[in-house]
């Protein structure tokens, strides 16, 4: 799945997206293949023999479906042709480093697949593949198990040489036991023990004879006619051939124009016309072939026995730049791609080959012309094709470079947008927001009951007279980022600053029944936090004014540049003058905020009667402390609540729990554990369990976020902290 891979991906440190046609190390395979081992508990060899029965399936979606059913007519012609295949891939992926197969027969039906690789540690992919290929294309249930792993010694360098034992299981084995039946188990354990014993003895004998060619007998001729895993013959077909070659010497040499007849000892005894041409030294009786030639592919050592073991392989030779003229060093050395073919009577060796060429820039570089090529050879059409196959590669892989940029720029793009959004909810409420970027107007509102909170710093004049700007925005800066964590968890909306003042509001922009109780529990924990801010003159603890007045506003959003949701109204004044007319390190309460937090388990002593300025006389109060709720409750701070006796609240205790509220529940003074799964909910918001039902029956509201707090119509105000 999508979630493992990225997984993987993560813990293997390995690039974010993989192109088509881009070259990747193997070790970022075998990295990914150890982290998969860990991440499902499963071994590398299991890993890898799925990988090869998906990669199978793969090839079949991308298009190689028909390509692959035409390699061959059984399993054995299919193996033989794989060779090819990777040869024909190469002209398009020309960095590709495809693996070598080699089939030999085994007795009594069994097959030896040889697999030459030097990319080691992948051989359990060659299972996987096969078996799928086997099931899919012949209807056949084989099994491979591997005989011997070693470095072939007559490759050039370190090569891996896996001979892996191909068996087809017969019926019996193919069907399933019947559990209920003793019989069956029994009769499949004997078929498992005796195929263990014969995979055993084939084991034994693979390795105590000569991997080397020998003369087959009659009957081993005999059953090599016989297709693998089939019961009938493969052809009745008896060619007829000449008594004499009806052929000039010098008409096969035109026909083949590239083509190089050598004995046992390399010697070359015969070659091509545009052989020469491109070969000089060609032309020099008995030179060695290997003096002028390298084995490119199937990477084996340069002689007969080697050449014969590989006989039904692609073979690829490479001419030696040493040996060429001096003025054709600079060129590109001209590989040959063709097919070995023994003559036994002769005991000769010809190689009927092609130019190995990808396009027709490579033609130009190795100085040749497609009227080099016969006209029978389907290189000439091989090259055309292939550039305009290039061609389109090329398209696809600029096509799916711009695919990852533009993938990465819309991650970007979306971070951006993430952090615009961010910035722009931290000015205006979330609904209002949205409704400006759509392109809404957002009409005016009005509000017929709110309660408005202004505070500022006691002698904050005198304060900026004495001290460096540096100070003052720093000592701001502090005050004013715990008082923005309050308004978080008291789900208040924080409406401006300017200066020393702080204006928030509960009940707007999204009305609630609790916004005294939250303004409220919001000034005791400002009250709280400002005795962390440091007066920057005498060291002290800064001392604040906090009014509260609850009553009707009008509120709306003004301005196009820099737009701010205001709060306008006769309540706002009000709430000022409570700020002013208040007392340092006091919550000073208007007589209809009063009213509404009385009863509300708040502790509230009488100012007494006072001059307000443009109000008059005017009874005011002081909001000393919530009587249910201690200081950690206040300022949001994790605690684990205690479990009262005679009550039946489960409280887990979480080091970090995902969005949990502590609620105080004044009709049983004890506290839950309230799980809170709205995703919106800032962290520490104070909701009651009422208002957590009301909160999400809101929630299909796209202009709205969950703010409803203490009901004022139900049960008696309870306090609780998001944490």
């Amino acid at each position: 799945g999508e979630e493992t891979w990225e997984k993987l991906k993560t813990s293997a440190e390995v690039q974010d997206a993989f192109m088509t046609y881009t070259v990747y190390d193997d070790i970022i395979t075998i990295k990914l293949i150890q982290e998969a081992c860990k991440v499902l508990g499963v071994s590398m060899e299991a890993i890898l023999k799925l990988f090869g029965e998906y990669f199978f399936k793969f090839c079949k979606m991308s298009g190689y479906d028909r390509m692959l059913r035409t390699l061959g007519g059984n399993l054995t012609e299919f193996i033989e042709n794989l060779d090819a295949l990777h040869s024909y891939l190469a002209l398009s992926y020309q960095e590709m480093n495809a693996p070598s197969f080699r089939v030999e027969r085994g007795v009594d039906g069994e097959m030896l697949l040889h697999y030459y690789s030097d990319r080691s540690g992948l051989c359990h992919i060659v299972p996987g593949i096969i078996e799928a290929v086997a099931k899919d294309f012949f209807d056949m249930d084989v099994t491979l198990d591997i005989l011997d792993v070693n470095e072939e010694v007559e490759r050039t360098g370190k090569k891996e040489h896996v001979v892996f034992l191909v068996v087809q299981k017969t019926r019996r084995q193919t069907r399933r036991a019947k559990p209920n039946r003793l019989q069956d188990s029994e009769d499949i354990g004997r078929e498992q023990e005796s195929l263990q014993a014969a995979f055993l003895r084939m084991k034994e004998k693979y390795l105590s004879v000569s991997v080397c060619p020998v003369k087959k007998s009659n009957w081993d001729v005999v059953r090599s006619i016989v297709t693998f895993g089939k019961g009938h013959l493969r052809d009745t077909f008896k060619p007829i051939y000449p008594e004499n070659l009806w052929i000039e010497a010098k008409t096969f040499c035109d026909a083949f124009p590239f083509h190089i007849i050598f004995d046992e000892a390399l010697r070359v005894k015969q070659a091509g016309v545009n052989i020469q041409k491109y070969v000089p030294g060609l032309q020099t009786q008995k030179i060695r072939l290997d003096e002028y030639f390298s084995i490119v592919h199937p990477q084996v050592t340069f002689n007969i026995s080697s050449i014969c073991k590989f006989i039904n392989s692609q073979f690829v030779l490479k001419t030696r730049r040493e040996m060429m003229p001096e003025a054709w060093k600079d060129q590109p050395t001209l590989k040959l791609r063709g097919q070995m073919i023994w003559m036994e009577s002769l005991r000769c060796m010809i190689f009927l080959c092609s130019p190995k060429l990808r396009s027709l820039q490579e033609l130009e570089k190795c100085k040749m012309h497609l009227s080099d090529i016969a006209p029978h050879d389907t290189t000439r059409d091989l090259i055309l094709l292939n550039q305009q196959r290039l061609a389109e590669m090329e398209l696809s892989n600029q096509l799916e470079r711009k695919k990852e940029e533009l993938r990465v720029l819309s991650k970007h793009l979306a971070i951006e947008k993430k952090k615009t959004e961010t910035l722009l909810y931290a000015m205006l409420p979330k609904h209002v927001a949205n409704q400006l970027k759509e392109g809404k107007k957002v009409a005016a509102g009005e509000f017929e009951t709110c309660t408005i909170l202004f505070s500022d710093v006691v002698t904050f004049t005198n304060i900026c007279a004495a001290c460096e700007p540096i100070h003052i925005v720093n000592m701001l800066n502090s005050m004013y980022s715990k008082f923005d964590r309050l308004t978080s968890v008291h789900e208040v909306y924080k409406v401006e600053t300017i200066g020393d003042a702080y204006m928030v509001v509960g009940g707007v922009p999204v009305p609630v029944g609790s916004h005294a109780q939250r303004v409220a529990n919001f000034a005791l924990g400002m009250r709280i936090s400002a005795k962390e801010v440091m007066n920057p003159v005498t060291g002290e603890p800064i001392q604040i004014r906090v009014g509260i007045h609850t009553g009707p506003v009008l509120a709306g959003v003004v301005g196009d540049k820099m737009p701010r949701y205001c709060l306008f109204g006769d309540t706002v004044n009000t709430a000022s003058r409570m700020e002013s007319h208040g007392l340092p390190n006091k919550v000073h309460l208007s007589p209809t905020a009063y009213r509404a937090l009385e009863n509300q388990g708040f502790e509230i002593v009488e100012r007494g009667e006072i001059e307000v300025k443009g109000k008059g006389k005017m009874t005011t109060y002081f909001l000393i402390q919530n009587l249910n709720a201690t200081e950690d409750e206040i300022m949001g701070r994790l605690k684990t609540p205690p479990i009262h006796k005679g009550k039946t609240h489960l409280i887990d205790h979480i080091d970090h729990p995902p969005q949990q509220v502590y609620e105080t529940c004044l009709t049983c003074s004890s506290l839950h554990l309230v799980a809170a799964f709205d995703a919106a909910t800032p962290a520490g918001s104070l909701v009651t369990r009422q208002d957590s039902v009301e909160a999400a029956d809101r929630q299909s509201s796209s202009d709205q976020t969950k703010t409803d707090a203490f009901p004022s119509d139900s049960v008696p105000s309870g306090f609780c902290v998001l944490l």
